[in-house]
């Protein structure tokens, strides 16, 4: 450890024995749990990326997270060391090397995840105390028990971030139907929200999946943590509406064939929570609408089943494109007309597909298929931004 992280060392000796300012002094300490951290192309990533630089005025924040491996595939670069001190933009970032993994492979998924998060607990240990931990439910329960732990470790209060309930959000796919393992996840995460000092949910219909995880006798119903309803955001400076006739719009729809088309899009996670291979049959019956383009752009667990599936079935208005980077999604948003915003049935209350900021922040209109009551549902109604079908009403969807 000394040998590959003489760096950070020397900045926390630098750090402890320097006399500090009286601003600094004042300051709290925050760490941070970031699965993913910039520059990955997460979304959960890039929001803590902003959140933790939105708030670096008023506290020393340090984020423990992995080295950039959203998609798998890690650099030469983050391959020598075991952890990597950087500063960026004011954030203390220390980054874990993780096993490369496929997306699409479930058992290289999990000892990804598994590595990131044994090597997490040991970063912990290595970092002055803190005041305050943040943390987000992804991975999937891992997550939050990090915030558990790191708060025993640290004696800090102790914030939790629930972006997706899980195992909620797995059985919703039926992604696994062991029970054993269901009823042990859903204990652990009831446990990670009964020890954080507040529970904050990103959606208004997430309210009601928390309240019924504790809605059984009075004894449990007394355990429900104090807990607030927060919205995800997008930066509105980053995002912005532009004409097509922009040239780096322009350049994009060049780049990938669909000049001059009617661009519906999909952009963001190809992943198992959003229905996708439905969708894909309903997209089908437009192959002959040569005016249209339909365009997918990210990747996922699902990507290449996609692929395979319009290669089978000669949709030649289909289109794929990579994830694009942060300074370049501005203009992958406004290339589309509309845009998609998907989720399965059964992800109403789990989950709030973070996509739709962006969008909105584009001026582009939404073709939501999402549940009643759901958050993006109620949001694309409220700002009449959009119209929304139900997840599986394909007739709908095709109309």
């Amino acid at each position: 450890y000394v040998k590959t992280n003489g760096k950070f060392i020397m900045l926390l000796l630098k750090d402890s024995l320097m006399k500090k300012g009286k601003a600094e002094r004042e300051k709290k300490n925050l760490l941070i749990y970031a699965h993913y951290y910039y520059p990955d192309v997460a979304s959960t990533g890039q929001i803590l990326t902003e959140l933790a630089e939105g708030l670096k005025d008023s506290f020393r924040i340090t984020v423990i997270c992995t080295v950039p491996s959203y998609t798998g595939k890690i650099s030469q670069h983050y391959k020598k060391h075991k952890y990597y001190y950087e500063n960026i933009n004011g954030i203390n970032v220390l980054r874990i090397r993780v096993p490369e993994f496929r997306k699409s492979f479930a058992p290289s998924r999990i000892y990804n995840i598994a590595s990131y998060f044994l090597s997490a607990i040991a970063a912990t240990l290595r970092i002055e105390e803190q005041d305050y931990i943040f943390t987000i439910s992804q991975p999937p329960v891992l997550g939050g028990l990090l915030g558990v732990i790191g708060k025993k470790i640290k004696h800090a209060r102790f914030i939790y971030n629930i972006q997706d309930f899980n195992p909620e959000q797995i059985m919703a796919v039926s992604y696994a139907k062991n029970k054993l393992v269901l009823n042990f996840m859903m204990a652990l995460d009831k446990y990670t929200c009964r020890q954080a000092d507040k529970v904050i949910v990103v959606g208004r219909d997430m309210i009601d999946t928390l309240k019924n995880r504790f809605s059984g006798s009075e004894k449990e119903k007394k355990r429900l943590p104090v807990y607030s309803y927060i919205n995800n955001w997008i930066d509105e400076t980053a995002i912005v509406p532009l004409p097509k006739e922009q040239k780096e719009v322009a350049e994009f729809k060049k780049k990938y064939g669909i000049e001059d088309k009617y661009v519906i899009m999909y952009s963001g996670n190809i992943g198992l929570y959003y229905d996708l291979m439905n969708l894909i049959k309903v997209i089908g019956k437009f192959k002959d609408c040569k005016e249209a383009a339909f365009l997918f752009v990210g990747e996922g667990s699902v990507s290449e089943q996609l692929k395979d599936y319009v290669k089978k079935h000669e949709l030649s208005n289909v289109y794929f494109a990579p994830y694009q980077d942060k300074d370049k999604l501005v203009y992958s948003l406004n290339a589309g007309d509309v845009h998609f915003v998907v989720n399965a049935k059964g992800i109403k209350g789990v989950s709030v597909p973070s996509k739709l900021y962006g969008v909105m922040a584009a001026g582009k209109p939404v073709l939501g298929i999402l549940e009643k009551g759901s958050e993006a549902r109620l949001i694309i109604e409220e700002s009449s931004c959009g119209i929304s079908v139900s997840p599986g009403d394909y007739e709908a969807i095709e109309g």
